[in-house]
């Protein structure tokens, strides 16, 4: 179960890093093109998922603060609850399994971290 919550960790990482860094560098006109979201709640969204990223990887890497893994999950989980809800809103059901898999996924990690595999051994 460690391994399997490292590689999902890893995977949910890169894809938040990804999808925040997008939401830091692109404009704001072209970032607010096709969602009805102000410009500057997507940039709060985009520094609120590389943060969530790197809160997957670095306490436990750096073994500093593990218990902020099953933390940054769950904030992600909320983020994705979000992105689903609003996806689903603007009639696009296909597009919303994106969204609604990464919480799934953020949502694993934060039990696999909390219950199950504890980065930390105990306080």
């Amino acid at each position: 179960m460690h391994y399997a919550l490292w590689i999902v960790q890893g995977l949910l990482a890169l894809i938040f890093l990804f999808a925040g860094g997008i939401k830091l560098v692109l404009p704001l006109e072209n970032l607010t093109g096709s969602i009805p979201l102000p410009g500057l709640f997507m940039r709060f969204i985009g520094v609120a998922e590389v943060l969530g990223a790197i809160g997957l990887i670095l306490p436990g890497l750096l073994r500093i603060r593990p218990g902020l893994t099953p933390l940054a999950a769950a904030g992600l989980v909320i983020i994705m609850i979000g992105a689903t809800v609003v996806t689903l809103g603007s009639g696009d059901i296909a597009m919303a399994l994106i969204p609604l898999v990464l919480g799934l996924l953020s949502a694993f990690v934060a039990y696999g971290r909390w219950r199950l595999a504890p980065l930390w051994t105990g306080s």
